[in-house]
């Protein structure tokens, strides 16, 4: 049934909503593999969108629960998983722009949907009479003569409605609505703030020429470019975007302006401006720590980790307890090393935080002659991509075809065609690259279409890859550096999970653990480093020269470079993500800047090096879904290095045999079965930690 404060919110939309028939969420996509014709999606047409497919799935949930016949897993179980296929049509077009391409009119959007959202989620949830349908064919799983997959899916059903709520009085029950409408709308003001704050708020604008000195002539070139796109023609600008701000910290000379341009970054949410995070994220702890009070949970850390593989907070905190004991003292050790430098060349400074991108690079050419710049011109992005695809070629023997009749959505976007060995159609890829206005900071993967099966038809998935990469400037092509090439690897490697996917069932089809999911991604980046590897890729981008044996020596032996800090400034992120999330109801935080510092106090974080997310700017935890979870990318490394050291151990990092075993329990049946059951049958045991300790250097 339609609210009455839904046709209220649709009624107020600033502009008239398009006719049903003019709607395209409302009929099939005519385009080439059913793609989202994005060349004829209007913002207006979201919101009844929207509100259409929240009522069509209220109808279905409807039909279930006056169902006069007994509960079973046709007509319950399978029914709901089948459900609400509008409502993901729209949304998964939707809340994808809003981070790759927005504007003001989605974010509006956005902040009328997010209550809806949660209300709509809410209804389905707490739905006594569905809750008791799924719970009697939950009870008597055992006697319905259901198969692995059945049985997986109706357990996980009612295990969701019970985190949900389900369980819960009727009072309680209202008082977890008012916290998740509540959240909703906080999670969302905070990954507004956040975008403010990068890309509205502050630029470093420079006017005198000396003081790009030590910058390379390419980053000079897109600071110029940067500077008359902004109007400040004639003039350098750099952003708090990476791929503008990491080569300045790198390379300028100038360390007020280093200074200057770091402290923005690193005050992003906590200037006392209209942008400002803390209030918000201290709400967010709050509702948190007590809606995890009443599901029956010690916190919010608790609540989450219950269904992740490591399963109890201990066990995290243990993870990253030995770990920082492990890297702490390397990082120091580079800090003195780096110090060494600076005094001798009579800097006359001790080292802060804004100065360690500059003295690592010195770091780096003192111990291995090398740096960034020296690699930097192979790394032509075509050519990455490319190797990237070469790479899953010899893998997987898939093929990736560019296709130029898709409609994107922004004119830069990319899309191929992902074919099997035999030819087959498998799915479809975007590709979006380069930072803009409209795009949330940072790289991920996403997907316009899942994996999965419908009326008995399978469904090709339609992947999307989003990052904030070096662009073009004047006559350069776009050129990685390596931190860039790494990340397109991983992203891909998210993306192979996606179009591999198999399943029959929503609720489980490449469903996995929050500390499984960054396996598939981080795995990938192992192959980009590959000398092999290099040399089908790292090809010069005026010359076509294949990078020269030196520097592949070069790159390879600075492997362990830096380790120290990035391992460090990684794992100070994650402790501070779970002390915030270990805080047991009621939560009162008088100033979250205070209690990040006395959380970094207590591990002994040295200055100079701060979280990689401090408390007001960490989108991961506060509007990304990985509250309490931030953690997994080290987990998922751990399997990552074991993982890899198989192939390398095997003496072909393109083992055929290996790599098919790795898709069909890794990738495609990953949602099977629990993480660490479908590791071992990839890799026949239990992870071992020493692979991925020997590769950071950190034994």
């Amino acid at each position: 049934m339609l609210s009455v404060s839904l046709l209220a919110l649709a009624s107020c939309d600033s502009k008239k909503p398009a006719p049903v028939a003019e709607n395209p969420f409302f009929t099939e996509y005519n385009t080439p593999f059913h793609v989202p014709p994005f060349d004829r999606i209007d913002t207006t047409h979201y919101l009844p969108a929207f509100i259409e497919g929240m009522k069509q799935q209220m109808d279905e949930i409807n039909a279930i629960t006056h169902n006069p016949a007994e509960p079973d897993f046709e007509n319950t179980i399978l029914a709901y998983d089948k459900s609400g296929l509008l409502l993901n049509k729209v949304s998964n077009v939707f809340f994808n722009l809003n981070s790759a391409h927005t504007n003001d009119q989605i974010q509006e959007i956005a902040r009328k949907a997010s209550p809806l959202f949660s209300k709509h989620s809410d209804d389905i949830t707490m739905n006594p009479e569905l809750f008791q349908r799924i719970k009697a064919v939950y009870e008597k799983r055992n006697e319905l003569g259901l198969d692995d997959q059945q049985l997986r899916v109706v357990e996980k059903y009612y295990n969701d409605f019970a985190r949900s709520g389900a369980n819960l009085p009727a009072e309680q029950q209202d008082e977890l609505r008012k916290i998740n409408e509540e959240l909703s709308m906080l999670q969302l003001r905070f990954g507004e703030n956040q975008l403010a704050e990068i890309n509205k708020n502050f630029k470093l604008v420079i006017d005198n020429e000396a003081d790009l000195a030590g910058l390379p002539e390419g980053v000079k070139a897109a600071a110029a470019e940067a500077a008359n796109a902004s109007g400040d023609n004639g003039k350098w600008v750099f952003t708090l975007a990476k791929p503008s701000m990491i080569p300045f910290l790198q390379y300028a000379q100038n360390r007020d302006l280093r200074e200057k341009l770091y402290r923005g970054y690193f005050m992003r949410g906590n200037n006392d401006n209209a942008n400002d995070n803390k209030q918000i994220v201290k709400d967010i702890v709050r509702l948190r720590a007590a809606k995890a009070k009443l599901l029956g949970y010690e916190n919010y850390g608790a609540y989450v980790i219950d269904e992740n593989m490591a399963k109890t907070t201990v066990n995290v905190d243990q993870f990253l307890d030995g770990l920082m004991k492990a890297a702490l003292p390397v990082a120091k050790r580079e800090l003195a090393e780096m110090q060494k430098i600076a005094d001798a060349e009579n800097a006359g400074i001790k080292l802060q935080s804004w100065d360690w991108w500059y003295y690592a690079e010195k770091l780096r050419k003192q111990k291995y002659d090398f740096d960034e710049t020296q690699i930097t011109p192979y790394l032509k992005l075509e050519n990455v991509r490319d190797g990237m695809f070469d790479v899953a070629n010899k893998l997987y023997g898939i093929t990736f075809t560019k296709l130029t009749n898709l409609p994107v959505y922004q004119k830069d976007v990319e899309t191929f065609e992902v074919k099997e060995a035999d030819g087959s159609h498998l799915g479809i890829l975007y590709l979006d690259y380069f930072p803009r206005e409209s795009k949330s900071g940072g790289a991920w993967c996403t997907g316009f279409e899942s994996a999965g099966w419908r009326d008995g038809k399978k469904v090709d998935p339609i992947v999307s890859i989003v990052c904030n990469f070096t662009q073009p400037t004047g006559n350069l092509p776009a050129l990685l550096s390596w931190d860039e090439t790494t990340t397109l690897f991983h992203e891909f490697g998210h993306a192979l999970h996606g179009l591999f996917t198999q399943g029959k069932y929503n609720r489980t089809a490449g469903v996995v653990p929050r500390d499984f999911v960054e396996l598939p991604s981080q795995v990938m980046e192992n192959w980009a480093g590959e000398p092999d590897v290099l040399r089908s890729y790292a090809h010069h981008y005026e010359t076509g020269e294949v990078i020269p044996e030196e520097l592949i020596a070069k790159l390879v032996n600075s492997t362990h470079f830096n380790q120290g800090f990035e391992t460090v400034e990684y794992l100070a992120a994650s402790i501070l993500d779970m002390d915030y999330h270990e805080l047991a109801d009621p939560v009162v935080i008088d100033d979250v800047v205070a209690f990040e510092k006395a959380a970094m106090d207590k591990i002994g974080l040295i200055p100079e090096i701060l979280p990689r997310y401090r408390t007001t700017y960490f989108s991961h935890i506060f509007d990304g879904g990985y509250a309490a979870g931030y953690y997994v990318y080290l987990w998922a490394a751990v399997l990552d290095s074991d993982a890899f050291d198989y192939f390398k151990q095997s003496g072909d990092i393109f083992n055929k045999e290996l790599a098919d075993k790795f898709r069909k329990y890794c990738l495609a049946e990953n949602g099977n079965d629990e993480g660490m059951v479908q590791y071992r049958k990839f890799r026949g045991q239990d992870p071992s930690t020493e692979p991925l300790l020997k590769k950071r250097g950190l034994k």
